[in-house]
């Protein structure tokens, strides 16, 4: 069965989204958002009814994003990983996502920049992989991309996962490929911004062309109750109030600008807001 890659595109750039898992959740979803009410999960079920399965777990999706024009390609976060990555524990590995970047017509050596919003295991799971079945050691498996890290969140690894280190920090930083970010930064392509709530150096990325914006959200909101109700925190955000304030920044922008949102859990890979 062929993946389906959807696409938008703004001005002359393309942000392709990359599916690689899907799953329920791994605790009931009025424990991750115990302020939700009746109220707020029946609005939340009629704008995206496919978050619920049968047995009313919250069921998430699981992706990356491309983002590409003329001055390169980027790919926001990685997904959950092979059968053998830090997200094993509760996630449903293996992903696809290597299946959906050819489904995408994306060569991994293609990619120049990978921007890892946070350090979550599923957001990380392809960034680093095993060099051979019978190895132990690791390598990026985007051979000729920088991965880009806030400074605050690496300073925060061994809060958020220690495991880290090992799997993910240390291959990156020993090939050179790792380079870390204080704050709002420019890129190659569109702009890294600071979002922190979800994890200390949380991060977003904003491309603009004209009067339309993409915002490649990472987990600033993961359920649709968190678009229709920024106020409402999620159990698993380490600042609950500055993830509230970072979520109302950026969903609250210029009103002439149409703003789309690229958000890795939601059923639709992009909503409009």
């Amino acid at each position: 069965m062929s993946l389906s890659v959807p696409r938008l595109r703004i001005g002359s750039t393309e942000i392709i989204a990359l599916a690689d898992a899907e799953g329920p959740f791994f605790s009931p979803r009025a424990e991750a958002f115990p302020q939700a009410t009746d109220a707020h999960w029946a609005e939340a079920d009629r704008y995206d009814p496919d978050a619920v399965d049968t047995e009313g777990r919250w069921w998430l999706q699981f992706r990356a994003y491309a983002i590409r024009n003329d001055k390169g390609l980027t790919l926001v976060d990685a997904g959950i990983g092979p059968a053998d990555s830090p997200a094993s524990s509760w996630a449903p590995v293996p992903g696809r996502l290597p299946d959906s970047l050819a489904a995408a017509g994306i060569d991994p050596a293609e990619v120049d920049t990978v921007v890892l919003t946070h350090l979550h295991t599923d957001h990380v799971g392809w960034a680093v992989v095993t060099e051979a079945p019978e190895s132990t050691g690791r390598r990026p498996y985007f051979p000729n991309a920088d991965y880009v890290l806030q400074r605050a969140e690496l300073d925060a690894v061994d809060a958020l996962n220690p495991q880290l280190r090992e799997t993910l920090i240390d291959p990156l930083a020993t090939t050179g490929r790792l380079r870390l970010l204080d704050g709002d930064t420019p890129m190659r392509v569109g702009q890294a911004v600071a979002t922190p709530g979800h994890t200390p150096g949380h991060q977003s990325v904003l491309v603009t062309d004209g009067g339309e914006a993409v915002l490649v959200t990472g987990d600033l909101l993961v359920h649709a109750l968190q678009l229709l109700h920024p106020d409402l925190a999620y159990a698993h955000e380490v600042d609950p109030e500055e993830a509230r304030n970072s979520r109302k920044r950026m969903l609250g922008g210029a009103p002439a600008t149409r703003l789309h949102l690229a958000a890795p859990h939601l059923t639709e890979p992009f909503v409009v807001v």
